[in-house]
Order: C-alpha cells, then sequence, then structure tokens
C-alpha cells in the first residue's frame, strides 16, 4: 500500500478508527506525549495531557514512543489531539537538531509519514502534529513547530497547570542597536503567556534593532484575504502561521499581546484579534466564520482605519495586509492608500499564494508614485518556507525606513 509523505503545514483525510502515530527519534532520548484540546485551543483540564504518568484519557493513550487515538471514542468536547515529543528532561543540555520522525498508520488505509525540518534554536520540545475534526471526519496534519522553553513552556501555551521553574531573572532577547551596544526589548510577557513565540519573537526584535528601530511602538495590525483560492493556504496551516508570526513582532512594538485580525472577504469585513493567550489555532477557529469570497481589500482597508482611529492610539499603525490576487476595487485601494498618508498609517502588502500580485509590486514602480506609506513584500507561495531572519527583514525594511523619514 502506497505511503503518503508531508510536508510541514500540509494535511491527510484519516477514517474514523484507531489511528497509531509512531514517533523515532535520533541523537536524543525523548519522551512522547499528547495533548486533548478544546474548541478553544487549550486543555479542558491537566488531565488532558497524556504522558508516561497518566498514560490513557478518552480514547487516547501513550505507550512508548507512540500516540493511539481510537477517534470513534473521542468526545466531541475534543476537537484536536496533539503529538508532542520531547528531550528527556535528566539529560541537561539536551536539544533536538534532528527532527524526529513520524509514522501515522491506520488499518486499511495507507500510512502517512512526515519528518520536519531540523532545528538550530536549541528546541527542546516538538509539536510533530496534531489530529482535529473536519467536519463529521477527522485529519492530521503536519505541524513541525520546536519550542526552546522546555515541556513547561508548551504546557502553558495550551493552558496545562504547571509548577513555575525558578529563574534568577526574566529573560529578556538580546538584540544589537545600530550602534553596535546591547540593548534588552523585554520579552517577559511573551515568555510568560506564549514561549512557543519567543524564537520569532527574538528574531524580529534583532530586524528592527538592525534598522535602528529598538524601543521604536506602533499598532500593529493584521488584514488576511479570504478569497476562495485562498482555501488551501488556511486549510495546510500557512496562514496561521504567519500571523503569529506578525503576532511576535507586535510583541516588540506594542506591549498589550493583541492584534487586530481583519478578515477580507466578498461580505462585510470580519474583525476579531489574535493574542498571546489565545492564539494556537486561533485563525482556524476565526475563518470559519467568514464566507468565502472575491476579497474586498479596500473595505478591510478602511476597517483596519476606522479601528485605529477609534483606539485614540498616539503612535502611528502598522497595518499588514496579506494578499493572495489582485484586487478587484483597485481604483478604492489606490484611493485609501492617498487618504491615510498624513493619518500615521503604514501599509504593508504581503503577497503570498497561487495568484498574481503585479497590481501591488507596481504601486510604488513608477517615477511618479506618491505612495510614501506603502511597500510590498513578496513571501513566495508559502511564507512558512522563508527563515526567520530573511521574513522579519522582509516585513520591517520599509516601515523602518518609514518611521525614520
Amino acid at each position: 500500500m502506497q505511503t503518503t509523505s508531508l510536508r510541514k503545514g500540509e494535511n491527510v483525510s484519516l477514517l474514523t478508527v484507531r489511528t497509531v502515530l509512531s514517533v523515532s527519534v535520533q541523537g536524543v532520548s525523548a519522551d512522547v506525549s499528547a495533548l486533548l484540546l478544546g474548541p478553544d485551543g487549550r486543555v479542558r483540564g491537566d488531565h488532558d495531557l497524556v504522558f508516561y504518568n497518566h498514560p490513557a484519557q478518552d480514547g487516547v493513550s501513550v505507550e512508548g514512543a507512540a500516540v493511539t487515538a481510537e477517534l470513534f471514542r473521542l468526545p466531541a468536547g475534543v476537537e484536536r489531539v496533539v503529538v508532542v515529543v520531547s528531550a528527556d528532561p535528566l539529560q541537561p543540555g539536551a536539544v533536538f537538531t534532528r527532527a524526529p520522525q513520524l509514522t501515522i498508520a491506520q488499518s486499511s488505509a495507507p500510512s502517512a509519514t512526515f519528518t520536519a525540518p531540523d532545528f538550530t534554536s536549541r528546541e527542546t520540545v516538538v509539536v510533530l502534529a496534531e489530529l482535529y475534526r473536519r467536519g463529521d471526519g477527522w485529519k492530521v496534519r503536519a505541524v513541525g513547530q520546536g519550542y526552546a522553553s522546555g515541556l513547561a513552556g508548551l504546557a502553558t501555551d495550551y493552558g496545562v497547570a504547571v509548577d513555575p521553574e525558578p529563574s534568577a531573572a526574566p529573560l529578556p532577547a538580546q538584540t544589537r542597536t545600530s550602534t553596535g551596544q546591547a540593548a534588552a526589548v523585554d520579552l517577559t510577557k511573551l515568555e510568560r503567556q506564549a514561549p512557543g513565540l519567543l524564537a520569532p519573537a527574538q528574531q524580529a526584535s534583532q530586524a528592527l534593532a538592525d534598522r535602528g528601530m529598538t524601543g521604536r511602538r506602533a499598532a500593529v495590525y493584521l488584514i488576511l484575504d479570504h478569497d476562495w483560492h485562498m482555501e488551501e493556504l488556511y486549510e495546510s496551516f500557512a496562514v496561521q502561521a504567519f500571523a503569529e508570526r506578525v503576532l511576535a513582532l507586535s510583541a516588540n512594538l506594542d506591549d498589550d499581546g493583541t492584534v487586530p485580525v481583519i478578515f477580507s472577504s466578498g461580505r462585510e469585513p470580519f474583525l476579531e484579534e489574535i493574542r498571546l493567550d489565545n492564539y494556537r489555532g486561533r485563525i482556524g477557529q476565526l475563518h470559519t466564520q467568514v464566507d468565502w469570497g472575491w476579497g474586498n481589500v479596500a473595505d478591510a482597508m478602511r476597517r483596519a482605519v476606522s479601528h485605529f482611529q477609534e483606539s485614540g492610539a498616539a503612535d502611528p499603525a502598522f497595518i499588514v495586509t496579506q494578499v493572495g490576487d489582485e484586487p478587484w476595487d483597485r481604483a478604492e485601494v489606490r484611493s485609501m492608500l492617498q487618504n491615510t498618508a498624513s493619518l500615521g498609517v503604514f501599509w504593508l502588502f504581503v503577497g503570498f499564494g497561487r495568484g498574481k500580485l503585479a497590481f501591488y509590486k507596481n504601486l510604488n514602480a513608477s517615477a511618479s508614485a506618491t505612495f510614501t506609506n506603502v511597500a510590498f513584500y513578496d513571501a513566495s507561495k508559502n511564507p512558512g518556507s522563508v527563515p526567520g531572519e530573511r521574513f522579519y527583514t522582509g516585513l520591517v525594511d520599509a516601515f523602518a525606513t518609514w518611521m525614520r523619514s
């Protein structure tokens, strides 16, 4: 029977039967565990952490290096099952370098395998995959996200109560100023509430420091394209991963730990927020409340500006606008850009997906262009494949130039 090889972010449908997820680890002694998550992306209680000291819960069990999920037995309140691998805490200094391998097997169905990209940031915990409900069935998604903050950090991220580890002092992100001197961006709140975002937040901090932006403030907004052609990228976790990276940037520019998110679809733009304490699976939860359609970009832009003005914020707005295809309302988009130039609003259009993006790429191509508060960043078909340092350079470069002008 043919085996499906998954890449990071990809998913495959499952039968609603007994499913065995087997983990193979090289180079480090490791433990395998599972988390049962409710609709809010968090455990219902501490019993939803399944590991060697609590090996079974509601149809999910852990034995050795394998997680078994009896999908037909999972209660309706369990929306996802997350498979986790953690370096043995009894081996001081043990970290993942080579990524663990995962095999997903069901009787009478093709198996699937996943090997995440190798890790380079001293990760001690890896979220390998997640089983999640889709309609009346189940799917499995290859995740491959590493944590450098240990199992306690991951457990806290998903709502498991753990005893805090003693610490001599908060752990700031060390960055370089443009003069080469060290400056600290206090990411203590992020480390406490969302330790899984600490590494990307540090990368964002470095990109800002390299451009003389340490200590500068801005209100970060995120507009997401919800056209039909984006369905695959929502399904593959790519949009969620992109939003997490924007949230990590926001932690360096605005300490409230919240990014307003506006979905651009065929109807009235849908505004919600993603926060440090709810970001896990947040985009997946929200976008199912939004109709698919042909994105009304100008309306989404108007909604973001109205929210910014109503907030009374004294700092400028950095509105990251993800686009996957050409806008049908080009004239209105241009008008919005012109009308907001004096409002302290900077627009960064980030292109990814399969559509054409010539309109956005060429906004400032003409010598007569007047959009001083606009830039475009091409993040490829999947921004998750762009290394963190390069991603944040593309995200903040033009914004930093605008802030200094």
